[in-house]
């Protein structure tokens, strides 16, 4: 690398090589179709490039051979070039040895970087304690810099913190360190906002940025998220089934996309509604399917409390609000707001603190042991997880006919009910007599769906069900639910942490933070002209999918923390 200075201070930094540098690549496994057809592409330093695509179109694929990650069974041709460097089938020692770590990988979820064992300074110390240059002296003032170039608050308390310790962005942080710890030139990242709330996708995306403009790092991001790639992109390389469909540079892409698939991701990703001054929200009802008045949870079953010492918050504290029948009320919040104490608290799981909560005007503290069944009767849970409900050693029929048998039923008619709801929720036929574990991510939500639909509750209470889905898959789930609902007539607490997702499915939002209701009312209006200045800053950290918006709001932010 080569610097140019002038009398301004500006350093222009010029690379003998990109940070990488694909070139025809093509990945087989014996007996089936190519994984990775012909891909090419090029990352250079200081660029952010978006491999975009859903489950099976052979971005993650592609990653894994950039990280000399292919499994065994994997054939691979052509080429890869790390900062100059060939990987592809390499067993050269530059690919091999810490000391030149050209590459680093950032994954979804930092818990499977990070070892709960150990504190984030050791962590750090084990990396850097491989790097010649680095002595025993000057690891842990440089272990203090890798947690201040990640925007740590306070590294010298976060030092010594462990992972579980960490909210779930502060420890994406951390594994962001552990990455950059070798100074990579090429830093792949996969989905690494996807499982974070929108507070905290915005800071790590920022984070994404500066580091790019600081160390001049050449990021692969991996994505199926249009509004992550608006937001930091610089290119998108748009890949389906192996193939790349379509390359431009972000702008070009958003505004005039050519390929048929890229234009039908782009009308199928979730945005928030237009903005109305009106109040379009369901009429006031006068029998609720569930009221809840000024509920307390905690702290004792549920509480939230950081690492910086700050007081313990009850899980919810005076929650007010109410559902009518057949109506969709979405919850919105960060991390630990209280949306799923709330959920657990409404369907029986988790005890009242005080206050009261009505099914259909029936007090939950007045029920019985039989009157409890009952209300786990009318109101059913949709879990984020699927696993969480379906029994893998059961077949999709005898999963969803589960609940009715338990009750009672006949198992003929419950054998009937559980064919209907499967074909309801489009996973009837060869599906029925399939196990979980052979079904899609999209296909066990669907089934478990099914499943919370056995008993025709009133009230279905769901936390983040589409988290994680492909885009297309989730919008098909999305208008699925909402069909569904209006078939069969039940009422919905849809928790979720995307607020876009929450606005398409809702009538009414409830918008939490701290256990507290910060704003609630029409969707329409609360998320597009909301009184409260925390609802406004919380819309504002989602990426909206035009890369000019995102743009324009990042040259208006203030620098304000997100507090």
């Amino acid at each position: 690398m080569d610097s140019f200075g002038d009398d301004d201070g500006f350093t222009l930094r010029l690379y003998s090589h990109p940070a990488l540098d694909i070139d025809h690549l093509a990945i087989d496994f014996a007996g089936t179709r190519p994984a990775v057809k012909n891909i090419s592409l090029r990352v250079d330093r200081g660029q952010i490039l978006a491999l975009v695509g859903e489950t099976g179109s052979g971005k993650t694929m592609t990653a894994h051979a950039v990280m000399g990650l292919l499994p065994a069974a994997a054939t691979a041709t052509g080429s890869i070039r790390v900062d100059g460097i060939e990987v592809l089938n390499s067993q050269a020692p530059e690919r091999c040895s810490p000391t030149d770590a050209a590459s680093a990988l950032l994954l979804r979820d930092p818990r499977a970087t990070l070892d709960p064992r150990l504190t984030i300074g050791a962590q750090l110390g084990e990396v850097l304690r491989t790097l010649r240059d680095v002595s025993r002296r000057d690891r842990r003032a440089r272990t203090l810099d890798l947690l201040d170039l990640v925007d740590f608050p306070d590294p010298q308390r976060y030092v010594d913190a462990y992972p579980g310790q960490l909210t779930a962005g502060d420890r994406q942080r951390a594994a962001i360190a552990l990455a950059m710890a070798t100074d990579p030139a090429l830093l792949v990242a996969d989905e690494p906002t996807s499982t974070l709330d929108t507070g905290e996708q915005a800071a790590i995306l920022a984070l994404l940025r500066r580091l790019r403009d600081r160390t001049d790092v050449g990021i692969l991001l991996i994505t199926h998220d249009l509004g992550v790639v608006a937001d930091i992109a610089d290119r998108a390389v748009v890949v389906r089934r192996g193939e790349v469909v379509e390359r431009a540079g972000v702008f070009e892409w958003f505004a005039r996309p050519s390929a048929d698939y890229a234009r039908r991701l782009h009308a199928i990703t979730p945005k928030l509604p237009a903005a109305t001054y009106g109040d379009d929200g369901l009429p006031e009802l006068r029998t609720p399917i569930l009221e809840v008045n000024h509920l307390h949870v905690g702290p004792t079953p549920l509480r939230a409390c950081d690492l910086q010492g700050r007081n313990v918050i009850p899980a919810l504290r005076d929650v007010s609000f109410r559902i009518g029948p057949g109506s969709a009320l979405g919850v919105v919040g960060e991390s630990g707001s209280g949306k799923t104490a709330l959920g657990r608290v409404v369907a029986g799981l988790t005890p009242i603190g005080f206050g009261r909560i009505a099914v259909d005007g029936t007090d939950l503290a007045a029920i019985d042991r039989r009157g409890l069944r009952e209300l786990r009767r009318r109101v059913a849970l949709l879990p984020q997880d699927p696993a969480t409900t379906l029994d893998p050693r059961l077949t999709v029929a005898e999963s969803v006919a589960e609940p009715l048998l338990l009750r009672g039923e006949d198992a003929g008619a419950a054998r009937s009910r559980a064919a209907e709801l499967l074909d309801a929720v489009g996973a009837g036929g060869r599906w029925a007599d399939a196990r979980p574990g052979e079904l899609t991510d999209g296909l066990r939500q669907r089934v478990s769906l099914a499943r919370a639909l056995a008993l025709r509750p009133d009230l279905i209470v769901t936390d983040d069900p589409t988290r994680g889905l492909d885009v297309s898959v989730q919008a098909s789930f999305l208008r699925l639910f909402t069909d569904l609902r209006k078939r069969f007539g039940f009422a919905a607490l849809y928790s979720g942490h995307d607020i876009a997702v929450v606005a398409q499915v809702s009538d009414d939002v409830l918008i939490l933070r701290r256990g507290r209701v910060v704003e609630s009312g029409p969707a329409r209006r609360v998320l597009t002209v909301p009184v409260e200045d925390y609802t406004q800053r919380l819309v504002d950290t989602v990426p909206y999918p035009d890369p000019v918006v995102q743009r324009d709001r990042h040259a208006a932010e203030s620098g304000s923390p997100w507090v």
